[in-house]
């Protein structure tokens, strides 16, 4: 999806455009390209970080959570690579417009959110007959809350 760097340049760009926590860029991204791509944490995160190292931009903490803002240094440094900014755009514009109709990319990254996490806790040990039934309850609510949507 995107060229080297890229993806930082964009990254940037969105937290010019307004401050954001990690997990809504990747959303953003995600939104942008009409779920042909979503970043993982496991880029997210570090190139936040870079961007911070690198001063363009800055993190304060928000109900628990790291809020990131471009500096006037990010600025600029968008400014000098506009065209490639633009580029990097347009093609996501172009994923989004060629993937093809079917379900939202934000249904669908919550069911896999779902399916993971359901996964990863049964791998880690047996449960008990407390857990199960929290579990089961826990799906039971969702599941009513869908059908009422």
């Amino acid at each position: 999806m995107f060229d080297h760097g890229e993806l930082r340049l964009v990254i940037l760009a969105l937290i010019a455009e307004a401050p954001r926590h990690g997990y809504d860029l990747i959303k953003e991204i995600e939104e942008r390209t009409g779920g042909a791509y979503s970043p993982s944490p496991g880029v997210i995160y570090p190139t936040l970080a870079m961007l911070e190292e690198m001063g363009h931009a800055t993190v304060t903490e928000s109900e628990g959570k790291k809020l990131y803002a471009a500096t006037e240094t990010g600025i600029a440094a968008i400014a000098e690579q506009q065209a490639a900014a633009d580029a990097a755009f347009a093609r996501m514009d172009s994923a989004a417009a060629e993937t093809p109709a079917g379900p939202p990319p934000q249904l669908v990254r919550a069911m896999e959110n779902l399916k993971l996490s359901l996964r990863l806790r049964q791998e880690g040990g047996p449960l008990s007959e407390d857990q199960i039934r929290a579990i089961a309850a826990a799906l039971d609510t969702a599941a009513v809350a869908i059908e009422q949507a």
